[in-house]
């Protein structure tokens, strides 16, 4: 497969790390942004000092004038983006009945919204070039629901409907859309959990363990090949069978 330029949103969290490292393993220009320089330039260093270079770009992926601007300056100086992974995403977890409209809107602009702000300005390249390949990082959450997480839960069930639109309106073009929705995984923020927490949803996933990162970048690569061009509008649950349907 030629190397193409990808874009990974939210490439410095730990899945986003993960698929930047598979992604570039493949042999594929990888790009991800930031708001935080410093933060992204230690991260870059880190990368880099493991033998995976990946370009940084400055980019709020929740502002839609941010986002474009982004994928301007991705073409300009990497080229066009042909692989689009929508990772990005945020929690601001409570109940609902106590939940601020910015606790609501901030996680449906970051993890939902943005699927639109970034999505929007490469869809038309990759129409034009008649190749392209889009993944949404969803959620278990976003299946079965979630108690503390209507506004995430909500966002990531809306990528859903996202991707199967998508994928009806370009398919012909040589665009794939498709989601991932990844169970709990051994993330930083899922390991700062109290120990018995973590205990208890252990014992709801049937293979006894959480997930890795690199289990999450592997059902991404599935998706990214030319071999994977008849496949599109699906859904792949990659939860160790936490959550389980047709």
């Amino acid at each position: 497969m030629e190397s193409r330029v990808a874009l990974v949103t939210g490439g410095t969290g730990g899945i986003g790390t993960a698929i930047c490292r598979k992604l570039a393993g493949m042999g594929h220009r990888v790009v991800s942004n930031y708001r935080d320089r410093a933060r992204a330039e230690a991260w870059q260093a880190a990368q880099r000092a493991a033998g995976i270079e990946v370009e940084l770009v400055p980019g709020d992926v929740a502002d839609p004038a941010s986002a474009e601007a982004m994928v301007r300056e991705i073409e300009a100086r990497v080229g066009p983006v042909d692989i689009l992974i929508n990772n990005a995403g945020i929690t601001r977890d409570t109940t609902f009945h106590r939940m601020t409209a910015t606790q609501w809107r901030e996680v449906i602009d970051t993890n939902l919204n943005s699927c639109f702000n970034v999505t929007r300005p490469v869809i038309e390249g990759m129409r034009a070039r008649g190749w392209g390949r889009i993944v949404q990082i969803s959620s278990i959450n976003g299946q079965k629901g979630q108690y503390g997480q209507a506004n995430y839960a909500a966002a990531k069930a809306g990528m859903h409907g996202f991707t199967i639109s998508l994928a009806q309106e370009n398919a012909r073009f040589g665009i794939t859309v498709n989601t991932v929705s990844p169970g709990y995984i051994a993330t930083d923020m899922v390991m700062a959990v109290p120990e018995e927490v973590r205990a208890k949803i252990v014992a709801q996933i049937p293979t006894g363990r959480l997930g890795n990162p690199e289990e999450i970048a592997y059902a991404v690569a599935f998706f990214v090949p030319d071999e994977a061009g008849w496949i599109t509008g699906t859904n792949l649950s990659a939860n160790g069978g936490h959550y389980m349907g047709w």
